[in-house]
């Protein structure tokens, strides 16, 4: 299991617990300018909040990546929400030093660039939609309604207990419905902290991740998340590591999901510790 960093200076460059992770963080200190930058929206770049349409990037979290963004090749953020909404809540639309942040929503099957502003996408799965007209029906046959609720999500959807009276119970009493649902619909279900998504299969932060590292042809990799879903993204650098390209595995701190703590080579604490690694990367390339 990786060590989390005791570090009391913001300023200290926090040394990964694996050996794996040190290579990846001594390519990328050496050739920051091939150097991609990966990075969970939500507990990553912003604190986990009951109703995430109230999530807000953490406050230092735009200076710290217009800071390192001009640094590296690119700056990613990998995630499940549309892009233009992780662009409202993180603030990240015309600020000077981000032109070279990326914004890969659902999953990567839409993409929204600094440089133009614009997002670009392919045409939503059908089985989204059917499967979203049948899910207060399910949660109301399942017992599970009160204390539930739905997100919209464009090209998935997600039913949050986090609110419920006993969250771990509704998460577990819908696990089963809502994977038949799924299934019906040609969908898969994503479970993640007291969430679980409905969404198309192929899509995961894995797939975006390394299909845009390939792209940009990235010469190490960092990505930092906290949830079940960054285990994809984990296992993708995992891939690039094996054919050559140096990574390092960050979790921002959770307790919620041992797993992901226990593949990281750097374990920080949460989204006030994930801009401090920023700030203390963007200081040492300086």
């Amino acid at each position: 299991m990786a060590s989390q960093t005791d570090s009391t200076d913001p300023g200290d460059l926090p040394t990964p617990a694996t050996q794996a992770g040190r290579d990846g963080l001594d390519a990328l200190l050496a050739r920051p300018g091939k150097a991609l930058i990966g990075l969970d929206f939500d507990g990553t770049l912003a604190p986990i909040v009951p109703d995430p349409e109230q999530a807000r990037a953490h406050p230092d979290a735009v200076p710290a990546l217009a800071a390192l963004a001009p640094k590296v090749a690119a700056v990613a953020v990998v995630t499940g929400r549309p892009p233009g909404v992780a662009v409202r809540h993180g603030g990240f639309a015309g600020v000077p030093g981000l032109e070279h942040l990326v914004v890969l929503g659902h999953y990567g099957a839409e993409r929204w660039d600094a440089v133009t502003g614009s997002v670009t996408a392919p045409a939503p799965h059908p089985g989204v939609a059917a499967a979203r007209a049948e899910l207060p029906g399910l949660l109301d046959r399942v017992g599970a309604w009160q204390g539930t609720w739905i997100e919209e999500k464009g090209r998935a959807v997600a039913v949050h207990t986090r609110r419920a009276s006993d969250p771990q119970a509704a998460f577990e009493a819908l696990r089963e419905p809502l994977a038949d649902l799924a299934t019906r619909h040609g969908l898969v279900v994503e479970p993640g902290r007291m969430v679980l998504e409905l969404r198309p299969p192929g899509m995961d932060k894995g797939v975006a991740l390394l299909e845009y590292a390939r792209e940009i042809g990235a010469g190490s990799v960092l990505y930092a998340g906290d949830d079940l879903g960054d285990l994809a993204a984990f296992t993708a650098v995992d891939k690039l590591r094996a054919s050559g390209t140096p990574g390092v595995l960050v979790c921002s701190g959770s307790e919620e999901v041992a797993e992901l703590r226990d593949r990281a080579d750097l374990v920080v604490d949460g989204p006030s510790g994930v801009v401090a690694l920023l700030r203390a990367l963007a200081d040492r390339l300086a």
